[in-house]
């Protein structure tokens, strides 16, 4: 039917019709734009079948909801910058954004940000994360870029950029967790005995004894101990610092060495998760030596005099000021050497703790509380975290023994 002869269709009905360049055209209405009127979209093909065929495709995908929006095209270099910035940082925690921030700056937009949005393929991604490990980049590294994609595509489908998200199709890069291997008992004391010797000694005792995450120990507070009751609330978070220049970037320096620096990240946030904020008895041993720090504290204090700044930390500086992360960091490099203890991350305390508790044989529902783990994954975090010990295996070897071969196989092991 010629253009001028066609049937008018009801508002917001689709149309055929054979147009004056000797083609046919079909109108599809998918929406509204953003100034109000509605989205017509155009598809044009050589005959009738090809057009009526295209049309109710694009009929099907626009209610499934998988049509693109109209105006902008989106590079993935503008939508990961908008969406870092507009849509990821006013709603996740500093230390999530930091995350995001890196993967887009230094990986995601110089390795793949000239992709068109709408056009970006599964087969991108993974040679991407192939470039990146041969590059030098880590399993962890690429894994974690992985998950940024994911999370700012799965945006843009929900709003409507994209149909479909492809980091969900593509094959994350393989990552294989690194085999954790505690200090011993032995190596817990050497640290405990060469920990008595420094000033804030309990903040590593808490974190060898009670598995404290970093965070935790430095975001501890003494509105959180309770030393008549016996226990330990966690609720904070101790943040890392982030700054910015005082000095208009005249100094020439990184923010953080700037001499007139300002802080511009709050100094600890509360516990997200349910897991996370959980009270913790303490030890008898652990309460005095809570004790006696707080009366050194209490010293500390009075020295300083105007200069002390009340800030209410358990773990703090001679003036009482929050302690860097950094700083606790290489304190406890220091205290491995001087104890001759192997190297080890400052996480791998923790790792001590929930080792300790598997060999006392604790509960599991208990050592899921003490330690802070999720419901959900707190059966895999317990196989990652409990190695099973020489002494463990032995333990168990005899109680085999004495079911199938009776008290004669224990006594002649004895």
């Amino acid at each position: 039917m010629p253009e001028h002869n066609r049937t008018r269709q009801p508002n917001g009905a689709s149309s055929i019709y054979l147009g004056k360049d000797g083609k046919w055209h079909g109108r599809v209405t998918v929406g509204t734009r953003d100034d109000g009127k509605p989205d017509r979209r155009h598809i044009e093909r050589k005959t009738r079948a090809e057009v009526t065929k295209a049309v109710r495709e694009m009929e099907r995908a626009r209610d499934a909801k998988k049509l693109r929006k109209p105006g902008q095209r989106w590079t993935l270099h503008s939508w990961l910058e908008h969406w870092v910035e507009n849509i990821a940082k006013p709603y996740v925690s500093e230390n999530t954004y930091d995350g995001y921030e890196v993967d887009v700056r230094v990986h995601l937009v110089p390795g793949l940000g000239a992709h068109k949005l709408d056009r970006l393929e599964p087969e991108h991604l993974e040679r991407f994360y192939r470039k990146m490990q041969d590059s030098g980049s880590s399993a962890g590294t690429a894994h974690h870029v992985h998950r940024t994609i994911r999370t700012a595509l799965s945006e843009a489908v929900r709003r409507g950029h994209v149909a479909t998200n492809v980091a969900e199709i593509a094959k994350a890069p393989r990552l294989e967790e690194e085999d954790i291997e505690p200090f011993t008992i032995e190596e817990v004391q050497s640290l405990l005995v060469e920990a008595s010797k420094l000033r804030n000694s309990a903040r590593w005792v808490v974190a060898l004894a009670l598995g404290l995450r970093q965070g935790e120990a430095l975001g501890l507070h003494w509105e959180d101990v309770d030393l008549e009751a016996g226990y330990v609330r966690i609720r904070k978070n101790r943040l890392r610092p982030k700054y910015e220049h005082g000095c208009g970037g005249t100094c020439e320096r990184k923010a953080g060495y700037c001499p007139d620096r300002r802080e511009v990240r709050r100094e600890f946030k509360s516990t997200k998760s349910r897991a996370g904020r959980r009270t913790i008895g303490l030890p008898d041993p652990i309460i005095k030596l809570l004790i006696k720090h707080r009366e050194e504290q209490e010293r500390e204090r009075q020295e300083a005099g105007e200069l002390w700044q009340g800030t209410g930390y358990v773990f703090a500086s001679p003036i009482g000021a929050p302690l860097i992360p950094n700083t606790d960091y290489h304190q406890w490099k220091h205290l491995l050497a001087a104890a001759g203890v192997r190297d080890g991350r400052l996480h791998d305390a923790r790792h001590a703790a929930a080792q300790v508790l598997l060999l006392l044989g604790v509960p599991d529902v208990i050592v899921d509380a003490i330690m802070g783990w999720e419901p959900g994954g707190a059966a895999r975090m317990r196989a990652r975290y409990m190695h099973v010990t020489g002494p463990l295996l032995k333990k168990v070897a005899k109680q085999i023994a004495g079911a199938l071969w009776g008290e004669a196989a224990q006594e002649g092991e004895a």
